[in-house]
């Protein structure tokens, strides 16, 4: 039995805004692939999106951007324009390689669980200095994006563990309601965008200095 002060039997993290600090590339992207079509795109617009699958986030922006691109172009422009940025530089947010590095030499089983594609969470992960992930989860993978479970359902199932002895770390509101749906032990470190703090909850203002000790604390 997963008795308190034990730690989990793997730790699921999303990509982006939570282990690198690419929401600003997006919104930069989306904001140029508007002016391609002399629409606007504002920096409200990109958080607006934040967290959600690229399917859906295609849709609001073909809602607002007079475009004959079909979603999945749009997702294919954007999606070769952000990874051309973090070719050049990746932004790792704070503390989260580091405890990622901490976990991994536990022997603690890993997934990234993004809806970025699956080039792009390849790219990330080729570019970390150590064997980071056991699996990648990504937006091509899965039927039902965030908020719907099924991201990390399907995650800890192919890594063969319950999802209440998982740890998820999110940084957007739809990202931590699909952590939460799956029944993980869902923590939420906003970014770019606010989470609202509701009974039963867990939110930490950053991954840095934090540590195995702290993992155990979330059972």
């Amino acid at each position: 039995m997963f008795g308190r002060r034990r730690l989990p039997h793997a730790v699921l993290f999303d990509m982006d805004g939570t282990l690198v600090d690419s929401e600003h590339y997006w919104v930069s992207s989306e904001k140029a692939l508007a002016e391609e079509f002399n629409g606007t795109w504002t920096n409200d617009d990109g958080l607006s999106v934040v967290g959600m699958s690229l399917t859906d986030s295609s849709l609001v922006f073909k809602s607002r951007v007079e475009t004959d691109l079909t979603a999945d172009q749009v997702v294919q422009r954007l999606t070769d324009s952000v990874s051309e940025q973090l070719a050049r530089e990746i932004p790792w947010r704070p503390g989260a390689k580091e405890l990622l590095l901490e976990i991994r030499k536990a022997g603690i089983k890993t997934a990234l669980v993004t809806m970025s594609l699956r080039r792009m969470a390849k790219q990330v992960v080729d570019a970390i200095d150590f064997d980071a992930f056991d699996l990648i989860i990504a937006g091509d993978d899965v039927r039902n994006g965030k908020p719907h479970p099924e991201p990390y359902l399907l995650a800890a199932e192919r890594l063969g563990v319950d999802p209440k002895n998982c740890v998820a770390f999110e940084d957007s509101l739809s990202g931590l309601r699909s952590a939460e749906a799956a029944n993980t032990k869902a923590v939420g470190i906003p970014n770019v965008v606010p989470i609202e703090q509701i009974p039963g909850r867990i939110l930490w203002d950053s991954l840095s200095g934090k540590s195995l000790r702290d993992l155990r604390k979330l059972f």
